[in-house]
């Protein structure tokens, strides 16, 4: 019967105690993943609020609508209410403008006009007229805009915010500072000044807001009488349509931002809930694991059933743990099957050494030492097989597999074989090979040592001048190696027992111990890390008669 073995691996150091993981309501994720989704929104709804351009657009409307205004009204006043008496000084007639200034700004109760005279007096005030027994009234602006206390509060931090952004002005303004109410006044006298000695241009206008939160624009306009200025309208009307039209936007604006918000929060905490809290699910179970708390398959299943990356993940966490599991287990059942091993020949020895002690007979004292000999040599194969089973994990591991032609190989096990041979009536080696240029993936030396393992195992088993074939040929996208020979052949309920760790069953006469039992086992554990296979099979005639044993090796063909 082949010797059997067993798979060898070193045990896991030993960890410091694992970091535990805990499902937080905000992750570290989920804020990444709101930063990233929010960024954006709100860069997007800033530059909407920077609504300057369109302020400015509404204020130019304003502001040339109103300077169109006042163009009438100082040119109703320059043709109605100058007295021409002397061409070269015409004069402003009060009594005519005063009347004739209400009746222009009447239809426009939300103006206030004014009209200066050459000294800077004013001459008429639309908003102060003649009441009953010659008083003099003032009609007062209709009230302010009003919002509620949340839109206001809106408007208040929506101002506090843009107060903290450069403006720019597509039209020249004259911005005053907050509180110049309606009372306030430009320096009328220079810019009468200016018109007179030639110097005509065009005023610019002015904008403010008063502290009742009203937003005034005053434009200024010269009364002209063949050529000769004789005065200054002053046209100012409160802006509540740029007001209001400002405000419906930003309200809108945030709205669709509140919206926005709510939707982009409820998707990353979507995208928080199904990646980031898997995730750190997932790292609580690998902690678990490293704990030998989830031995039993801690991976929750709704994972394992997810059909995405994070399932993936899932069931890659899962089978690892498995393999790290068997590995384990395999292990301890090595260490068990080892000490078991080590104590056959270490209790014959110590039985040996007391029977000594107590006979003289020099005879059975030689016999007692050639057992210990025997004790001793087995000992010192099964630990050098033992040390290269747990090694060999890691060694393959590091050692990259290459190209590696077969036929070379074979040939040079079977001269090696014919050299050493002792006698003519041990087995012969012969090669067979199904064609030229057959290679595989492997590492060489590992290689080497397998068929050689299966070459001293049928070696073990085959009769005087017996035979064994070395056989190789193409086996689709694998190579198939065979190793036959004329032996007694494998129970068939022992085709697959043959590899397992210390299964020895040794052909009669052979002397005991000469087998660690590894041997086989070493070879499947060298075959399955090269991602092939080897089994074993018994030869049979025509009859079903057993014609010996034949061990298969496949591995990955390399063109």
């Amino acid at each position: 019967m082949p010797d059997g073995g067993g798979i060898g691996a070193l045990a896991p150091p030993a960890t410091t105690q694992p970091k535990r993981f805990r499902l937080r309501w905000v992750s570290p994720l989920l804020r990444r993943i709101l930063l990233v989704n929010v960024l954006p929104l709100v860069l997007l709804v800033a530059a909407l609020l920077y609504l300057d351009q369109y302020q400015n657009g509404l204020l130019e409307a304003e502001v040339l609508s109103l300077r169109e205004q006042a163009r009438i009204f100082a040119g109703a006043l320059g043709e109605s209410a100058v007295r021409t008496t002397n061409p070269a000084d015409p004069k402003l007639v009060t009594d005519i403008a005063r009347p004739l200034l209400y009746r222009l700004t009447d239809p426009t109760p939300d103006a206030d006009a004014r009209l200066y005279a050459p000294d800077g007096t004013v001459l008429v005030d639309s908003r102060r007229r003649p009441g009953p027994g010659g008083a003099i009234d003032t009609e007062p602006l209709p009230p302010p805009i009003r919002y509620g206390p949340v839109l206001g509060a809106v408007s208040w931090i929506y101002d506090r915010i843009m107060s903290l952004f450069p403006h720019d002005q597509p039209i020249p303004l004259v911005e005053l500072s907050p509180g110049a109410g309606l009372e306030w006044q430009p320096n009328v006298k220079e810019e009468l000044q200016l018109n007179s000695a030639g110097q005509s241009r065009e005023m610019p206008p002015y904008i403010r807001r008063t502290k009742d939160n009203r937003l005034l624009v005053t434009v200024a306009e010269p009364v002209q009488r063949d050529r000769h200025t004789v005065g200054i309208i002053l046209l100012t009307r409160e802006a509540r349509e740029v007001d209001a039209s400002l405000f419906a936007v930003r309200i809108s604006v945030m709205a669709l931002f509140v919206l926005a918000l709510v939707l982009t929060v409820l998707l990353s905490w979507y995208l928080s809930l199904t990646i980031a809290r898997p995730i750190l699910r997932l790292a609580g179970v690998a902690a678990e694991m490293r704990e030998g708390e989830g031995r039993a398959g801690g991976v929750p299943s709704a994972l394992l059933q997810r059909r995405d990356e994070v399932g993936a993940l899932a069931t890659a966490l899962s089978d690892s743990a498995q393999a790290l599991w068997t590995r384990m287990d395999a292990i301890e059942r090595f260490a068990a099957d080892v000490a078991h091993e080590i104590k056959n020949p270490l209790s014959s020895i110590r039985s040996a050494i007391e029977t000594l002690r107590r006979i003289d007979d020099p005879v059975r004292q030689r016999q007692l030492l050639a057992i210990i000999t025997q004790d001793v040599a087995r000992l010192d194969r099964l630990i050098s097989d033992v040390s290269d089973a747990s090694r060999l994990d890691a060694e393959l591991s590091r050692m990259a597999a290459q190209r590696v032609e077969v036929v070379p190989i074979l040939n040079a096990l079977a001269e090696l074989d014919e050299a050493t041979r002792d006698t003519d009536n041990d087995p012969k080696l012969q090669v067979e090979a199904a064609g030229s240029g057959l290679a595989v993936w492997a590492v060489e030396d590992r290689l080497v040592q397998v068929l050689r393992n299966l070459i001293a195992n049928a070696q073990s088993f085959s009769p005087t001048r017996g035979h064994i074939w070395l056989r190789v040929r193409e086996a689709g996208d694998m190579i198939e190696i065979a190793v036959e020979d004329e032996g007694p052949g494998i129970p068939d309920a022992k085709l697959e027992h043959v590899f397992d760790r210390f299964y020895s069953e040794r052909p009669k006469g052979e002397r005991f111990g000469q087998h660690s039992g590894l041997g086989l086992s070493i070879s499947r554990q060298i075959i399955e890390a090269l991602h092939g296979r080897i089994s074993a099979e018994n030869r049979h005639d025509a009859d079903g008669k057993v014609l010996g044993a034949r061990f298969v090796v496949l591995l990955p063909r390399r063109k």
